[in-house]
């Protein structure tokens, strides 16, 4: 199973869209997807505070930024599955 990380704040209608088009495009027996709110880190918040949501692969650290249709989603879906590295993700 694939591990993600979804960079996103509360009340941010972005951030919904994105779980929005995570729930649809996504397989829940292929593809774990944590939440990570990045106003309680101020790390994060200083890395990710303009580009939210971001989508990341745990494992390769990978990363989608929005704007990302569902065609871009299955493309780096695919690519993190076939163990792509980070930079040609991007």
């Amino acid at each position: 199973m694939d591990s993600y990380l979804l960079f996103s704040t509360s009340h941010c209608h972005l951030c919904e869209l994105a779980e929005q088009l995570l729930v649809v495009t996504m397989d829940a027996s292929c593809h774990q997807v944590d939440i990570v709110d990045i106003a309680y880190d101020d790390n994060l918040l200083a890395r990710y505070g303009n580009t939210i949501p971001v989508l990341q692969h745990e494992t390769s650290g990978a990363e989608i930024c929005w704007p990302f249709d569902q065609p871009q989603l299955i493309a780096f879906l695919e690519g993190c599955a076939a163990g792509e590295s980070s930079s040609d993700l991007k």
